[in-house]
């Protein structure tokens, strides 16, 4: 009975676990009116706002709600442009926030081959705190004892910059670890982390990795759970310590740390943890690393560990058979849903598959609206006449997520399509279906066919002068290796007799496509190094004549076929790799530098000739 009694109190929630567990029964329970709240203090934060102004909505009087359901049309990021180009030039008046915007929070979606600069408020940070708390009350309830021990969890600034106005413009993740939230939070046992903040706020993508991952392994027989963001940034962490682990080891053994670690805060910040040499425990993490498969490292290296936290869903799902083999059977948790425009839900079984993923969106966090997705080809542009409520939404349908913040955004078009997987309450939970327009993701990029294509058409033009041309193309995401990579099929036509293609062309060709390829792409290729070269693969000639023969075996009709842009891995990729003759890496890293003022000031002119 002392044992039961035991496991019991283990089980139970504590004091204030269970007022966040109260709070998401309250707002899933009662979501239709929490969403009428939500808009209703929406439009009234922001009656000063131009944007509600212009639509005729006066967001401070009676019935206000009901005039910006009728007026507000569906929007897009390059509708609201011209305004988000206003307010990162200076103009602090009341734009599309009735409260002053204190920064831009860079998406990773984009616009004329740009990160999208996302307007907020400094309200917005609380609240995005706010779902952070809801986390670990949520995974304790499945998994017990979580604060006896620690979180290795991987974390990471990018570059950020400020526009013209002198507005800071990072990713939401930058500005929430350099927040006060973030640095100036209270002791948690439920949060204790093994990477110390300088190593996290390290810049340097090196130091910053070799310092979180030795203090990961220091802690080893601490870690309870283990994670980063995305399901890529884990594996590059993986990678690394398969490069590293004998410096690694070293720096344990002697209680010294390497040499390149050079950034005084992050080298302060190790030592305090290193604490004197450990030869014993160098050893222990040497015999599991030195041993020829790697599979379960995760498990053998840090063995009391529970579960693997990282989103696997959407561009992230490919990453899960490699995360299932170096886990060694770990769960993989997903637990919350979020973008740079809002954060939106979380996952309220995340020990569930990796497939049955599926995300409660919290009302409280903004006015949510749906559009419906329907097979075949739309006759007419959807408008807001077509929207479904939160508490609307049908079982089984898709839909296109629309998002009216409290930051500015009206009826905001987030190119999501989610799924309705079923009710937490009377608030729907949705699996992410895919991306809007999204050929090809490794990690934060994404990259769509009409931007592929013409990086494409302007790489082959190296070819020209041996008098080989392009046939045919397709592409895939390939993320086998670490990191991850895009690959390029090129079906060629050379001449008889003509000179060969050198290889160094076909590498300039590579070179080329990543050149023109967006900013996102580029960032992540030269300063993340979150994607690995660009991959150019020759194959035979008919083969994309075999393609087709094996799509109109599967059903596909000979009229409208044409060659697909993208693929995914499988039989398609196997009957392409079957045939390649030869294959090429880009050379280089394209150029990236952060903070592209000449687009801030090339759109200037144009968002101002708008405005006026």
């Amino acid at each position: 009975m002392p044992e039961a009694v035991a496991a019991a109190a283990e089980k139970a929630p504590c004091a204030e676990h269970r007022e966040k567990l109260e709070h998401i029964e309250h707002v899933t329970r009662d979501a239709g009116q929490v969403q009428r709240r939500v808009l209703a203090e929406i439009l009234e934060q922001n009656a000063r706002a131009e944007y509600l102004r212009r639509l005729g909505v006066a967001g401070d009087a009676p019935g206000a709600d009901e005039v910006f359901r009728r007026l507000a049309p569906l929007v897009t990021y390059e509708d609201i442009l011209p305004d988000v180009l206003r307010i990162a030039n200076g103009d602090t008046s009341p734009i599309l926030s009735g409260k002053p915007v204190s920064e831009f929070l860079t998406s990773s979606g984009t616009s004329g081959g740009e990160r999208k600069l996302m307007p907020t408020i400094e309200e917005e940070m609380e609240r995005r705190s706010g779902m952070y708390s809801l986390l670990m009350p949520v995974m304790s309830r499945q998994v017990p004892g979580l604060d006896k021990g620690k979180a290795m969890y991987l974390y990471f600034v990018k570059s950020e910059w400020r526009t013209p106005g002198g507005l800071p413009a990072r990713p939401v993740l930058t500005s929430f670890y350099r927040s006060r939230y973030f640095l100036e939070r209270p002791h948690d046992p439920y949060t204790v982390y093994t990477s110390p903040d300088e190593a996290v706020l390290c810049e340097d993508a090196y130091q910053s990795m070799y310092a979180q991952l030795i203090c990961g392994l220091v802690h080893r027989a601490d870690v309870l759970r283990a994670g980063a963001v995305f399901a890529s940034g884990f594996l590059r962490a993986i990678r690394f310590l398969e490069k590293h682990w004998p410096c690694l080891c070293h720096d344990i053994r002697t209680g010294e740390l390497d040499g390149a670690i050079t950034d005084p805060a992050v080298r302060g910040a190790v030592e305090r943890v290193l604490r004197g040499a450990d030869p014993a425990l160098a050893d222990a993490i040497e015999a599991e690393c030195a041993r020829p498969s790697w599979q379960g490292i995760i498990r053998r290296v840090w063995p009391n560990t529970k579960y693997i936290d990282v989103i696997v869903t959407g561009a992230m799902a490919q990453y899960i058979p490699t995360l299932e083999f170096y886990g060694g059977g770990l769960p993989l948790a997903c637990t919350m849903y979020a973008s740079s425009e809002c954060y939106f839900g979380l996952n309220l079984n995340p020990m569930c598959k990796p497939s049955e993923v599926a995300y409660t969106l919290i009302p409280t966090m903004c006015y949510f609206e749906f559009l419906p997705v329907h097979s075949g080809n739309a006759t007419t542009e959807p408008d807001h006449r077509d929207l479904v409520d939160l508490v609307d939404v049908k079982l089984g349908h898709e839909y296109e997520l629309v998002v009216t913040t409290y930051s500015g955004l009206y009826r905001y078009r987030v190119g999501d399509v989610l799924r309705v997987a079923g009710f937490k309450n009377a608030a729907p939970m949705f699996t992410f279906v895919r991306r809007k327009n999204v050929a090809l993701s490794i990690d934060s990029d994404k990259t769509d066919e009409t931007e592929l294509h013409a990086a494409v058409s302007e790489a082959v033009q190296h070819l020209a002068p041996f008098g080989a041309s392009l046939v045919e193309y397709t592409s895939y995401a390939d993320a086998a290796t670490i990191p991850g990579h895009y690959v390029l099929f090129w079906e060629l036509r050379t001449p008889a007799g003509g000179t060969p293609v050198p290889a160094s062309v076909f590498e300039d060709c590579c070179l080329a496509v990543e050149e023109g390829l967006n900013s996102v792409y580029r960032q992540c290729r030269a300063a993340d190094r979150s994607i690995g070269p660009l991959e150019i693969r020759v194959v035979a000639e008919g083969t994309f004549d075999k393609l087709m023969d094996y799509a109109l075996s599967r059903g596909a009709s000979i009229n409208q076929y044409k060659a697909p842009r993208c693929v995914r891995p499988g039989p398609v990729v196997d009957l392409l790799d079957d045939r390649v003759q030869a294959n090429y890496f880009s050379p280089k890293c394209p150029k990236w530098s952060p903070g592209n003022k000449q687009w801030i000031s090339a759109g200037a002119g144009a968002g101002n000739g708008g405005a006026a």
